[in-house]
């Protein structure tokens, strides 16, 4: 394969041949009503949400520059109840991720045809999800800093805990169940029962991409556009390779430098909010 046609199938890749029998229009109505209520009671409210606060944004009589969301917040003022409602919080977003493995488990596709070996590979694995941090993740910040100087978003505040003894596992924790979550809910689940719907490849990768968007948009239009990007990509990468763990892995590499590095720096460097 050349080059061209290289390329032509990274942006415009087939479907996937199909071996199961066509659906008949019970069961087409079936996934649909799952994807429905599966994105409702996950990403699909918080996206739903997160436009209400984009909103509730522009409304206010400031610059969204000058306002600030905080991510990883206290959730209590007692220090055991704070961590143990961090802990509820992690534990409900590895559920969600669960609950998209078990649905698709339940239609005939296991976690490794989901793209989820037993155990990572360095190789095939880990090395691919450090090169898609990286991908992602520096642009990433240069997009955000972008932004935020032409106030087209907030001012993010990657970590508003306070200083705990178990901070930084709890923020490496949210950061794994984040990506967990997200990467096998909105790229590996949705994009396979949108296959089995007969949605095209771009299709469903655009849907999937919007998605990801739609919940970050409470932090403004810089952070909706750019998690598009990171989904198109994230969930091309996934279209064309089967592998989701270098998806998690990057992810989750992403959070943890953003959480912890923020949590550690903010009180030593003025660039900080």
């Amino acid at each position: 394969m050349n080059a061209r046609e290289t390329v032509r199938t990274w942006l415009r890749p087939p479907s996937p041949v199909r071996t199961d029998p066509e659906l008949d229009p019970a069961a087409r109505r079936g996934i649909r009503i799952e994807i429905t209520i599966v994105l409702l009671v996950t990403f699909g409210l918080s996206g739903l949400s997160g436009i209400l606060s984009l909103a509730e944004s522009l409304a206010t009589p400031v610059a969204l520059s000058d306002q600030t969301v905080a991510l990883n917040p206290s959730r209590a003022a007692i220090d055991w109840i704070d961590l143990a409602r961090q802990l509820l919080g992690v534990a409900k977003l590895l559920a969600w991720a669960a609950l998209g493995l078990y649905l698709l488990w339940r239609s005939g596709i296991g976690p490794r045809a989901a793209g989820l070996t037993p155990k990572p590979r360095f190789g095939r694995d880990i090395a691919p999800g450090f090169g898609l941090a990286a991908v992602i993740g520096l642009p990433g910040l240069l997009f955000y800093l972008v932004a935020q100087a032409l106030s087209i978003n907030l001012t993010v505040q990657a970590s508003a805990l306070d200083d705990h003894w178990w901070r930084v596992p709890i923020l490496v924790l949210s950061a794994i169940a984040n990506s967990g979550a997200e990467e096998v809910l909105v790229v590996a689940y949705l994009i396979t029962r949108l296959r089995t719907l007969g949605w095209s490849e771009n299709k469903s990768l655009l849907a999937s991409s919007l998605l990801r968007g739609s919940y970050h948009l409470y932090q403004g239009f810089g952070g909706g556009v750019g998690n598009v990007i990171m989904g198109l990509v994230f969930g091309r990468y996934w279209q064309r390779t089967g592998k989701l763990w270098p998806l998690i892995i990057a992810h989750a590499l992403i959070d943890m430098v953003a959480f912890i590095g923020y949590a550690l720096l903010r009180d030593h460097v003025s660039w900080l909010p």
